[in-house]
Formats: structure tokens, sequence, C-alpha cells
């Protein structure tokens, strides 16, 4: 499949093993888990980091596995699901840095055009949000008031 912004199609990569279960090997019940992600959260770390801290330090490949469900429905049922979802404030985070940069270098037109394409993702996201019920009719994004989003 072509990527979004570009005619170029990229590298296939690696697929996981498919499992309805978690693996036999894993040490870790679910109540551990549980409380793992209960913890992290609690720092601030976003989904992806707990996944990657849970795979890597603690041997959970997936926790989608282990549940049936994802994390996003696990910090949901535990009352910390984050104010704004991840993908969407990666996003904005981005713009913020690409709009300091091109503060300072104002004839940077690549940057410029990249720019262009990350506010009009994000714009494509939020609609998406708002079709879903994530967010209101009146949510707007606007790219002078990104930085107090995050």
């Amino acid at each position: 499949m072509a990527r979004m912004h570009s005619r170029r199609r990229g590298k296939s990569g690696s697929t996981r093993p498919y499992r309805s279960q978690a693996p036999e090997w894993m040490e870790y019940d679910k109540d551990f888990v549980v409380k793992k992600i209960e913890e992290l959260r609690r720092q601030g770390l976003s989904t992806a980091i707990i996944g990657t801290i849970l795979r890597d330090q603690y041997g959970v490949p997936s926790v989608k596995e282990v549940f049936g469900t994802k994390m996003i429905k696990i910090t949901e049922e535990l009352n910390l699901k984050p104010k704004y979802p991840e993908d969407l404030v990666n996003l904005v985070r981005k713009a913020v840095h690409l709009r300091r940069h091109l503060e300072d270098r104002k004839k940077d037109l690549h940057s410029k055009r990249g720019l262009q394409l990350i506010e009009s993702k994000i714009r494509r996201l939020v609609k998406y949000y708002k079709r879903k019920g994530i967010f209101d009719e009146k949510w707007k994004y606007e790219p002078s008031k990104a930085g107090l989003l995050l």
C-alpha cells in the first residue's frame, strides 16, 4: 500500500505470530500485568511506552493476547484514560516542534510543506474523532494554541 503523502510504497515489516491467548511460557498472571499498567500509567507514560516496557522488562509479548482487549480499554476501566488520544498528541507535538523551527528559519520551504502535511493529518484525525463521538462537534484544532494542548 502506498504512503499517504508520497508515491513510494515502503518496505514490508515483520508480522506478529497469530495467537488468540497468552503464550504458555509467560511468567506473569493478569493481576500482575494490570498492576504494572496502572503503576506505569500513573507515572504519566503513554500506552505505547507501557507496552514496550512490559515486553522488554517483563516478557509480556502483547497485552491484547493476555486480556483479549486493547490496553486503552484497560486504562479506561482503571479511570486512567488520557484526556486526548495518543496519536493526536504525538502529531500535535510534532507540529509544535516544527513551528518553533520555522520561527527561526522562515525560508525553510521543505519544513513548511512538512508542517502542512502534519496539520492535514491532524485535521483528518480530529474529523474522525468527532465522527466517533470522542470529541464534541465544537472542538477545533488551532495551530496557535496547539502548545497548550500538550
